[in-house]
Formats: C-alpha cells, sequence, structure tokens
C-alpha cells in the first residue's frame, strides 16, 4: 500500500514539474515588433505604467508607453520598476523578487543588491541580503535557535536564460547541541529567468557530531567510549518555477539523497554459551561471552518532495503553501500537514 501512494505521489509530483515545459519560452510571448524588453513602472501611489525605457538618469525615467506615449516619471516618486512579459492587452507577468527561492533549495539567480528578504517558516524564520548583483549571504534557524545555519551564494551569469551559483551552507547545533557541526557546498545550475526557470543543484553534505564506540571493559562486558564522528552524504535537487499570471506561481522543490555513505560498524552480541548451575560446587558456571562482530552497512536513500503554489500579495510579500511527501528506508510518509512560507522584502 505504501508503495502504491509513494508512486502516485511520484506521478503527481513530476507531472506538477512538467508542466513548467513552457520556461524556456518566456521570450516567445514578446511581440516581435517590440524586441526590447518591457517594463512596469509602480508609482508610490500605486498607479502603474507599462512601456520600454527609452532613457533614465537620475532624476527621472522616460518611458514609451502604448496608451500615453512617451512620459517623463521622476525618480523620486517611483516605487517599483520590474521587467515584463505582455500577455494579452493589459495582463502581463512580472519577475518575482522571491524567484531565486523554492521551498528549501535556492538557483543560479542572484539576488541583487539591496534585495533582501526574510522568509517566515513554521519552523523558524530565514533572513537573505543581496550585498552585490551576484553576491548574497543569509542566516536561518528554528524558533529554538537550533541550528543556526550561515549560507552564502555567488551567481554567474551563463547566457541568455543560463546561470549557475556556487554556494555555501554551514552551521551548528548552537546552544543544545554544541558538538554538532555541518557544511555543505553545492553548486546550482538554472535554465530560465525570474518569471520561469528549471534548476538542477548538487552538494555534498558533512556532518560532524559526537557518537559513540563500543569496547571490551576489564569486566568482560563492553563499554561505551564517546567518540568524534564524520557522516557526508551526496545531495541532489530539482526544482522549478512557472507563473500562471501576476499572483499565482507554480513551485515545486525537492531534496534527495540517492545513497548514504558505507560505513564499518562494529558491535558486541551477547551469547549465552550454555551457562548452568553446578550442584556439586554450588556455583554457576557463567559460559556466555561477547563476541565483537563487525558489518559493513549503508545509509537509505532518502528523498524529500514538495509540489505546492505562491501567491504573490504584491510586490513586497507573498504567501507559499506546498504538499510534503517523505521517502526514507523504503518506506514512504505523505505529511496531512501542508507546509506553510511567508516571504517579506525588507
Amino acid at each position: 500500500m505504501k508503495t502504491r501512494y509513494f508512486k502516485l505521489f511520484l506521478t503527481f509530483s513530476f507531472g506538477f514539474l512538467l508542466s513548467f515545459n513552457s520556461f524556456a519560452q518566456p521570450n516567445t510571448l514578446i511581440s516581435r515588433d517590440k524586441p526590447n524588453t518591457l517594463y512596469v513602472i509602480e508609482k508610490q501611489n500605486g498607479v502603474k505604467f507599462i512601456g520600454k525605457i527609452i532613457s533614465q538618469d537620475a532624476r527621472e525615467v522616460l518611458l514609451e508607453t502604448e496608451n500615453f506615449g512617451n512620459i517623463y516619471i521622476p525618480k523620486h516618486v517611483i516605487k517599483e520598476i520590474q521587467s515584463i512579459l505582455p500577455e494579452n492587452g493589459n495582463n502581463y507577468v512580472t519577475d518575482d523578487i522571491f524567484a531565486s527561492r523554492y521551498f528549501i533549495t535556492t538557483n543560479g539567480l542572484p539576488l541583487k543588491k539591496g534585495e533582501n528578504y526574510i522568509l517566515w517558516n513554521t519552523y523558524g524564520p530565514d533572513f537573505q541580503f543581496g550585498l552585490a548583483d551576484n553576491l548574497g549571504i543569509g542566516i536561518m534557524t528554528t524558533w529554538l535557535a537550533m541550528p543556526i545555519i550561515g549560507t552564502l551564494k555567488y551567481s554567474i551569469p551563463l547566457g541568455e536564460n543560463k546561470s549557475m551559483a556556487l554556494g555555501l551552507l554551514a552551521g551548528t547545533g548552537s546552544w543544545q547541541l554544541p558538538e554538532l557541526g555541518l557544511i555543505l557546498p553545492f553548486t546550482a545550475f538554472t535554465y530560465g529567468n525570474r518569471i520561469n526557470n528549471i534548476n538542477l543543484s548538487v552538494g555534498y553534505g558533512l556532518m560532524f557530531y559526537e557518537g559513540s564506540k563500543e569496547e571490551m571493559g576489564p569486566n568482560r562486558y563492553p563499554i561505551s567510549n564517546s567518540i568524534n564522528e564524520t557522516e557526508g552524504r551526496f545531495l541532489i535537487s530539482i526544482a522549478g518555477m512557472k507563473k500562471i499570471n501576476d499572483k499565482l506561481s507554480l513551485v515545486f522543490d525537492s531534496f534527495i539523497s540517492p545513497w548514504g555513505p558505507k560505513k564499518a560498524v562494529t558491535r558486541y552480541n551477547y551469547y549465552d554459551g550454555n551457562s548452568y548451575y553446578n550442584e556439586t560446587t554450588g556455583e554457576y558456571v557463567d559460559n556466555s561471552y561477547y563476541k565483537k562482530e563487525t558489518t559493513t552497512e549503508r545509509s537509505p536513500a532518502l528523498a524529500l518532495l514538495l509540489p505546492g503554489i505562491r501567491y504573490q500579495i504584491d510586490p513586497d510579500r507573498a504567501f507559499q503553501f506546498g504538499f510534503t511527501g517523505l521517502y526514507f528506508d523504503n518506506e514512504f510518509v505523505q505529511f496531512p500537514i501542508p507546509m506553510v512560507q511567508w516571504f517579506r522584502r525588507l
């Protein structure tokens, strides 16, 4: 039964991802007689103008519009300038400031300088800051401040609709688990733009923690000693986003570890050995013993699948929810409570 539900969830999730098949064609929506990029300029009072930017300086922007001709808009009254894709008439799709992020993973698209936001999760906050047009840093944690993870991402443009990023996550268990540490270098390859995109990320996560090792003690019983352990895993993510209109986007995210590391595990297993009571001597003869046995084990595969929807409330706020499915140790579990997130520009 679990296998059946897993197949159904996989079918839904990857079918959801295939709905992004037009992500590579955003520019075809622009009329061929208007090859220049169109923009929507929103004023502080909420009024919006759509057109081509002819020129701009420190004081004003000259915009060529279809309805009003050329208009000058003073810079101090402008709230937002975004590139757009016209669809039909006055319908349009704007860039998404939060498009560099899915549910958990990021992509090769950069956070521009000054594009700072906070992502409120049900489990804790996530702060991200655009230091430069291709460099972003951040910090994420839970409401218990455990763990605390810092993030770093450097984006590299590869041409039209292609980009990549080199990134690093590093963290600690903080006050509750100070002996726990983790580090995750990764690279992301993205095809698309801030409106429609698909992404492949590959990384290798290392975790440092305090473990235990059994050794035979002087009283013929095994004892545990604390040791420092390190465990690593290859991690893969396939994710994507497709804007349906200026408010709604389809979002898919995944977090996959197809295999874990092989590890030698030593155990002292107990064997009775036909112990018995000697009636002649009145003593108990203990023939039990512990036998040292070493086996090689591999951590099971892990997959986290997250299809969902993002609602853009306004250019500075968005709401996102998705359905979570976890595959681990040959079992599939679908969480009944959806993942809920709130984006807010800082």
